[in-house]
């Protein structure tokens, strides 16, 4: 079952520059220069985002130098694809029986 937490993190991955940064993160660390050239977002509006991912429990800062590096947790995403696939196989399972019960 989808809870109230998993609802908001649908509601974070959502956003089309959030999802890009995600797709972006998953192949790599980055920092907010290299998402800047790679997304073309402004800096403060990129930042902006970046930030609700990391109160969302998506990315994680890694700060190195006078740069700070996002990368992505994915197992964060791994648990909400797990309550896809649970969600996918319960209606499989319910669609099974419904058909073994339904009239010829």
């Amino acid at each position: 079952m989808l809870t109230s937490v998993d609802a908001d993190l649908i509601r974070v991955l959502a956003d089309p520059l959030r999802l890009q940064i995600v797709g972006l993160l998953a192949h790599e660390t980055l920092c907010t220069t290299h998402l800047v050239e790679e997304t073309g977002a402004k800096q403060t509006n990129l930042s902006n985002h970046l930030r609700v991912l990391r109160e969302a429990g998506v990315v994680e800062t890694e700060p190195c130098g006078r740069f700070t590096y996002y990368k992505l947790r994915p197992e964060v995403l791994e648990s909400l694809a797990g309550r896809f696939t649970g969600l996918a196989a319960t209606a499989r399972d319910t669609a099974e029986h419904q058909r073994k019960r339904a009239c010829p």
